[in-house]
């Protein structure tokens, strides 16, 4: 059974939590104090898209898609079409200012939907494998999916250009880039393709760089702004990248440390679990970058190249996805279940160990793929803060995939559980209602 009870759950798994990180019921600063179950998924949901300022999307692994008003927790559609799970989601918005969705499966198949109707406008069946991601670059009216293979279609899904893979794991994550580029991440490299549009208006794809500065896989691609893009890999490396010229910016390379116990001061690297420093999500709002590390959190100043906060031990299992609120807020959702809220504050004096500190060590500049100029202690890094835990959403029993913001209209929250939760301020809709009642009252004419 589920627990709807905010500020206290049982432990869903045999790590401890940190006594730090048992906020409790009294959440002051956690506006979020009503919720909603949204039902109508059989199976882990995994997606959730924005359409407009009151609609989105769910999609997951029971290949169905379906769409929501956030204000009332409405069902209004149900996309039915594909016979095995979704495996990306996108929005397409048109010159007139409508909004399509766009889906790839796992049974080899791109569709194009009508969200205000249900219906599947368009289909293309019998790919060569399952789509990966999928990328519209709108200024172009072109949608691209990733695969083994790169595929461009126009906005009617006619097949205009392709190019087959060229990776063992093929293409994972696409973004768009300046002058008509884009950048696919294939197992340890990125490789950025130019698109050309000839006079007839057929399309073509070439091949301009590689950037093959990653020790392992990529597993996460963000833009940060019109100049520059962002790369995470499963080794903990994180490089920024010229949006124009390609080139390696800054790498920092995520390590841990554990001290002797002796009293020399050398610090032997210790040997941590992959999962405890892969990179599962990036994102940013053009200054900073938040990224999901193991079960912890890092912020990185892009114009400084420098980390302003951390916390190791953010959730009690792996942080899948993240959300920049302000320079000051953020938010995080882990495999643990939970939903947390979290704000930059200064490092107390009795601060967090530096032997528990969220990187140990790390190293700035180009990596060459060899080993960097000598790295820095935490505690070395003047203004460094931490994050403080602010609100924690509990109501999932199962991992939650991602989450969505409609600001104050509420948070959108997808899970293993194969439920959605409509997280609400309570105060705001307190008002709301009594709003209501007042309007009710005055047509009919008071009591």
């Amino acid at each position: 059974m589920l627990r709807w009870i905010l500020g206290g759950r049982e432990a869903q798994s045999s790590v401890e939590k940190s006594p730090v990180l048992c906020i409790g019921e009294e959440q002051p600063k956690n506006c979020f104090t009503e919720l909603q179950v949204l039902k109508g998924h059989f199976d882990i949901v995994r997606f959730l898209v924005q359409i407009d300022d009151f609609r989105f999307a769910s999609a997951g692994d029971d290949g169905l898609v379906l769409v929501w008003n956030v204000e009332t927790g409405e069902r209004l559609q149900e996309l039915r079409g594909h016979s095995q799970q979704i495996t990306a989601i996108t929005t397409f918005t048109w010159s007139n200012g409508f909004t399509s969705l766009i889906t790839a499966s796992s049974d080899r198949s791109l569709s194009l939907w009508d969200p205000d109707t249900g219906n599947r406008v368009q289909t293309m069946s019998d790919l060569q494998s399952s789509v990966k991601c999928l990328l519209v670059l709108e200024r172009l009216s072109v949608c691209l999916s990733g695969g083994e293979e790169l595929c461009v279609w126009d906005k009617d899904f006619q097949l205009l250009c392709h190019m087959q893979k060229r990776s063992d794991t093929g293409i994972t994550a696409l973004i768009g880039l300046p002058k008509n580029c884009i950048a696919a991440a294939m197992d340890k490299e990125i490789v950025i393709y130019r698109l050309m549009i000839s006079a007839d208006s057929s399309v073509s794809v070439t091949e301009i760089s590689r950037c093959s500065e990653h020790h392992d896989q990529i597993r996460a691609l963000i833009n940060i702004n019109d100049g520059i893009f962002a790369s995470g890999s499963h080794a903990g490396e994180l490089i920024l990248w010229d949006s124009t010229n390609f080139l390696n910016l800054a790498y920092e390379h995520i390590l841990w440390e554990e001290s002797h116990p002796s009293s020399q001061t050398d610090i032997r690297l210790a040997a941590p679990k992959p999962s405890e420093m892969s990179i599962q999500h990036l994102t940013t709002n053009g200054r900073l970058i938040l990224a999901a590390v193991g079960s912890g959190l890092y912020v990185y100043d892009v114009v400084t190249k420098a980390v302003v906060a951390y916390r190791k031990a953010a959730h009690d299992s792996n942080v899948l996805h993240t959300l920049l609120l302000s320079d000051g807020e953020l938010m995080s959702c882990s495999e643990d279940g939970s939903v947390r809220m979290w704000e930059i504050q200064d490092l107390p004096l009795a601060a967090e160990p530096a032997s528990a500190g969220f990187f140990g060590m790390w190293t700035f500049g180009r990596s060459s793929k060899q080993p960097g100029p000598q790295s820095k202690k935490v505690l070395e890094i003047p203004n460094l803060r931490t994050l403080e835990l602010t609100g924690d959403l509990i109501g999932h029993s199962g991992a939650v995939q991602m989450f969505l913001s409609f600001k104050e209209k509420g948070l959108v929250t997808c899970s293993t559980d194969h439920l959605l939760i409509l997280w609400k301020d309570g105060e705001r809709q307190s008002r709301l209602r009594s709003q209501a009642l007042f309007q009710k009252l005055e047509e009919n004419g008071g009591l």
